[in-house]
């Protein structure tokens, strides 16, 4: 509970500083953040604004969304460690409140875990319209059967695609333009299983039911078609290994250049 309360008071903290500092975007900002109690208040009251649509007005959506986060625990946690991630590993964060109110990223990457927990409810048909909204509006498309673990970070997350049987670890890393996709029209387990600490750098295309290697980095612009063992690096189309990362934790180092066999 410290760890949550230590969050939720930094976070209201520095938008307090910005409502002071941009008069014009105080309104906005105490509406948004301040004058809620908690900070899953302020999330579903965030996302509900940005994802309403004359189907599904902002009120209704806001107890959707408030309906899972006050079930699951395991999604506020999820909260706090994905925001930590993206203060931690965007140079442009600045702290926590840009990314909580402006990268679509870490909002769409809430917004999933939202559809997620209708999904594991049964209820598959909101599940779905909540993909397809989140899809629209931010331009990120996670399948809400994907299994997503805690400190993940989406950088810009445009063009971001993740399939139904996808898994992706603890402190995953990716930016725009990744997919996690199937090779073709075959059904059952056929997407990607990305495990813990991994680097998918942007453009990066990984296709079929193979397995990234924990802590392991794949280069900008690659396609991945075959299993990666984990601690290295590949490059290219199709992938193939040119070495290792020349950090431990190459999804918190954020280092996309990409080490030559025996340099690291």
């Amino acid at each position: 509970m410290q760890i949550e309360d230590a969050t939720w008071q930094t976070l209201r903290e520095e938008v307090r500083a910005l409502a002071g500092s941009e008069p014009i975007l105080a309104s906005y900002l105490h509406a948004t953040v301040i004058n809620h109690c908690e900070l899953e208040d302020s999330l579903s009251y965030l996302l509900a604004g940005k994802l309403s649509s004359p189907d599904l007005p902002a009120m209704s959506l806001r107890e959707v969304i408030s309906q899972a986060f006050a079930d699951s625990p395991d999604i506020r946690k999820a909260i706090r460690n994905d925001l930590a991630a993206a203060a931690d590993r965007d140079p442009a964060a600045h702290g926590l409140a840009n990314p909580f109110l402006n990268h679509k990223g870490f909002h769409s990457l809430q917004a999933y875990r939202v559809s997620h927990w209708f999904w594991t409810k049964g209820r598959r048909s909101l599940a779905l319209y909540l993909q397809s909204r989140v899809s629209e509006v931010f331009a990120v498309d996670i399948n809400p059967a994907a299994v997503l673990g805690d400190g993940v970070f989406i950088d810009h997350g445009n063009g971001v695609v993740i399939g139904e049987t996808a898994v992706v670890g603890d402190n995953v890393s990716m930016l725009q333009g990744v997919t996690l996709g199937g090779t073709g029209k075959e059904e059952g387990d056929r997407h990607p299983k990305v495990e813990s600490g991994v680097l998918l750098s942007a453009g990066v295309k990984v296709l079929g039911n193979i397995r990234i290697g924990a802590g392991s980095k794949v280069g900008a612009g690659s396609v991945v078609l075959q299993d990666v063992p984990p601690h290295t690096t590949v490059v290219g189309v199709p992938a193939r290994v040119v070495g290792k990362p020349g950090n431990e934790h190459p999804a918190i180092c954020m280092d996309q250049r990409c080490e030559q066999a025996g340099n690291s």
